[in-house]
């Protein structure tokens, strides 16, 4: 990695002479992925970038002041006026894939810079970037422990000064993000003055406790700024203009479907999925409740939730307890393992290097089921996690079977195979593979969205249409639940943003449309006023994928699945339109 970042400014120097395209831009990849990671030593550790111009980033945290946004500005800005210097008319189908990738990334980050002021208004971003920044070193084995512990307590000296640009950067913030925000500043004052702790190796334990002391004073004193100070200032609203929404949309998704258009895609959908999962409930609904003669008393809507209500409250029965949680995630996730390699659905990567860890405390306000975090991009060799979020000791007993209902037996099996096997562990295991190295790293630091989550849902489909769980009805049923949730997903998130809808209209959706229990959408209403542009990519992508793969199919008529899986996995993360434009004719 050293030799990789010392030659870098020589590469640089050497893309503004050459005069074929293709190496211009693999030159102009490799410098943004490498300067836009050191804007965030944080992430960079996470992403295995170690090193940079001379500076060791695993000892630093990320600069917020002004001065270095305007540097960050100006970098963008200069970066997309370099891009369209090139000849695109030279560039081949995958450049322009790259291309797409990079100009809708410099977009993204200017718009936040120029408009978003995530900076300004955001202190969440602090807290997780705090929490990145210690967590990665301690649970990514890129050097020795001693090593990776003397840069926890190098990042923890300067965690005041961290804090203090973040107090003086804050103007205002959403109630919601304030609030979100000191639940997870709590998650890294146990991180720091518990977990990391009782790591410490003993010839550091003075150092680490002087640094910990200093940095616990500056978290707490950030906690007292958020309780007392930025919760008084909720006046800047977490809904964005509908201007600012559709140009992250497009950007963000890089679909060619704008926002408007595929709100009125995903509701026609919504009305099919629901009269599709009438049809899969009546079997089980005559089986489960004869006497209640499918309640031909009643008629569209109303039958349809009375039916499929009545079918799902039964199956959700059938789920893990608060401490099996865990370990059943574990299991189903072997299972999965071992039926895509008895059916062969795609090429399995050879390292096996996934762990099932709790979800760090610090990502679980936006974390609040499970997720996937993905080994380094620089250093592939390095673990990779399927994060499963631990329900609470202190819940109380309603909320905690609300939890469990919704994950059951049934939908814990489709979220393992979602986040893991044989979704994104696999899908970034395989693109780890991508060459040349530029298109590599661009393509896993700064993959699209819905080639990634569509794929989540795309291989879970799969694995059911090859008979996964004996074609069990119930599976069946669970999963056409999935297809509403995705659906709700995508039209939650342009109806908050651009329409308005309130709470209640979310929670209706949610619940009564789309049989969610209330514990999944009160924490899915959170997540969608957290975030914007990521909740609907599950339908985007998934919709997207469905397609590339029938066009696959047109052209290679004598194809198997497997054939497709694996063309499509090799390409990484691109943008799913360029993906069907990389088909062979």
């Amino acid at each position: 990695m050293a030799k990789l970042v010392a030659i870098l400014p020589i590469v640089l120097f050497a893309a503004g002479c050459s005069r074929n395209p293709s190496g211009q831009l693999a030159r102009l990849s490799d410098e943004f992925v490498h300067t836009t990671l050191a804007f965030s030593p944080a992430t960079a550790t996470s992403v295995g970038l170690h090193q940079y111009e001379g500076q060791n980033l695993d000892n630093l945290l990320d600069d917020t002041s002004p001065e270095n946004l305007d540097r960050q500005r100006r970098y963008y800005e200069h970066f997309r006026e370099r891009l369209d210097a090139l000849k695109v008319n030279r560039l081949t189908g995958e450049d322009q894939a790259d291309l797409n990738i990079l100009r809708d990334q410099a977009s993204l980050a200017l718009l936040d810079l120029n408009e978003l002021h995530s900076h300004l208004h955001n202190p969440t971003l602090y807290v997780e970037t705090m929490g990145n920044a210690l967590f990665s070193p301690f649970v990514l084995e890129y050097a020795p422990q001693a090593e990776r512990m003397r840069n926890i307590i190098a990042r923890l000296q300067k965690a005041s000064f961290f804090f203090d640009q973040a107090s003086t950067n804050l103007t205002s913030s959403p109630g919601i993000w304030t609030k979100v925000a000191m639940e997870e500043n709590e998650g890294n004052i146990a991180l720091v003055d518990k977990t990391i702790r009782a790591a410490v190796p003993p010839d550091l334990r003075d150092a680490y406790n002087l640094a910990a002391l200093s940095a616990l004073d500056a978290m707490r004193k950030f906690q007292d700024y958020l309780k007392n100070s930025l919760s008084g200032r909720d006046d800047t609203g977490w809904r964005m203009t509908s201007d600012r929404y559709m140009r992250k949309f497009r950007f963000t998704l890089e679909s060619g479907v704008e926002a408007d258009t595929m709100l009125q895609m995903a509701e026609r959908e919504l009305v099919r999925v629901r009269a599709e999962m009438l049809e899969l409930a009546l079997p089980l609904h005559r089986q489960l409740a004869p006497a209640h003669k499918d309640h031909a008393e009643l008629s569209g809507a109303a039958r349809e939730n009375q039916v499929i209500g009545e079918v799902l409250a039964k199956i959700a029965e059938r789920h893990s307890t608060r401490e099996s949680y865990m370990d059943d995630a574990r299991q189903d996730l072997a299972e999965a393992r071992a039926f895509v390699e008895q059916k062969r659905l795609l090429t399995l990567p050879t390292r096996g290097n996934l762990q099932v860890i709790p979800t760090p405390e610090f990502m679980r306000g936006v974390y609040s089921v499970g997720g996937f975090s993905a080994a380094p991009a620089l250093e592939p060799q390095l673990g990779a996690f399927y994060w499963v979020t631990p329900i609470p000791a202190d819940w109380p007993k309603e909320r905690v079977e609300s939890k469990l209902r919704e994950y059951n037996y049934y939908k814990l099996k489709l979220l393992t195979i979602h986040e893991a096997m044989p979704g994104h562990y696999v899908q970034m295991e395989i693109a780890n593979n991508v060459q040349p190295e530029s298109r590599r790293l661009l393509r896993s630091v700064f993959g699209n969205g819905p080639y990634i989550e569509g794929w989540g849902e795309y291989a879970t489909q799969a694995m059911l249409d090859e008979g996964f769980l004996a074609r069990s009805p119930e599976m069946a049923l669970t999963f056409a639940k999935e297809k509403l949730r995705v659906i709700a997903n995508a039209i939650l998130d342009v109806r908050l943003h651009m329409l308005n809808m309130t709470d209640q209209e979310a929670l209706d959706l949610m619940e009564k449309q789309t049989f969610q229990e209330a514990e999944e959408a009160t924490e899915k209403l959170q997540r969608a006023k957290l975030s914007s542009c990521q909740l609907p990519m599950y339908f985007v992508g998934w919709s997207d994928w469905l397609h590339v793969r029938d066009q696959y199919k047109r052209r290679h008529a004598s194809s198997s699945q497997s054939d497709f899986n694996d063309w499509a996995l090799k390409e990484g993360a691109v943008p799913l339109p360029a993906l069907t434009r990389l088909l062979t004719p």
